[in-house]
């Protein structure tokens, strides 16, 4: 008889469930990916794989080396459905901030300097700290700061790893701004942005003609006075 009483005694001192916490972190990448024109981020798997051409060949559905309008328009209702985890034919507020912070961590336009949850602020010692080698170095970091926030004309967001100058091509899409991408707002973002591309007004896009536009976006982020280090097209090769 003695037991229950001691068993609702000890129920009663136990401190109370805490309900798990939810905060919002950023998934890190070491290494830059290929942004496609809708937004999907396409990452290296190795030290020669083709990012840009990864997204390139899946787009190209009849496998004819050309990306059509039509193609482009498929592969964007491809990504949408994937955003669209709700299934409700609309890429809600909610879905958008996982797209910025889960699926594309890296348009954000401080996603560069982000240390990742939980590392320290870097120290240094006093030594480093001196001299004519420290200020250089606090400058080199405002400028790349400034960067990072759009400041100097700089690319900003996914622009940085991408095709178009767009900083976040899933949001752009929002034709209304009433915080909701729909399904027919992005496919007239897809159509729009194939026209961007297609310069040639040939209604068709080559690899070679987009490889060639990507480096010339890559030729203007080396003319910045502080550009994202990661930026390319594969893994990092070890020392």
């Amino acid at each position: 008889m003695l037991v229950l009483p001691m068993l609702l005694a000890l129920a009663a001192a136990a401190p109370a469930p805490v309900a798990p916490s939810t905060p919002i972190t950023v998934t890190g990448h070491p290494w830059a990916p290929f942004i496609s024109p809708m937004g999907e981020p396409f990452r290296a798997h190795g030290t020669t794989e083709d990012t840009l051409a990864n997204w390139f060949r899946q787009a190209d559905r009849n496998n004819d080396g050309i990306l059509s309008s039509a193609e482009m328009v498929a592969d964007a209702e491809r990504f949408f459905a994937r955003l669209d985890t709700s299934h409700d034919g609309e890429i809600d507020p909610d879905e958008l901030n996982r797209y910025e912070w889960d699926v594309a961590p890296e348009i954000q336009v401080n996603s560069r300097t982000r240390r990742p949850p939980g590392q320290p602020a870097p120290t240094a010692s006093l030594d480093e700290e001196a001299g004519e080698h420290a200020r250089e170095r606090r400058k080199r970091r405002r400028a790349e700061d400034d960067t990072s926030l759009g400041l100097h004309g700089a690319l900003q967001g996914a622009a940085r790893y991408g095709l178009l100058d767009i900083p976040e091509p899933v949001a752009g899409a929002d034709a209304d701004f009433n915080r909701g991408i729909t399904l027919d707002e992005f496919r007239l973002a897809a159509i729009a942005r194939f026209q961007l591309l297609d310069t040639s007004r040939q209604g068709k896009l080559s690899l070679v003609q987009l490889q060639a536009l990507r480096q010339m976006l890559q030729a203007r982020t080396r003319q910045e006075k502080a550009r994202d280090l990661r930026v390319g097209n594969s893994l990092p090769r070890q020392p």
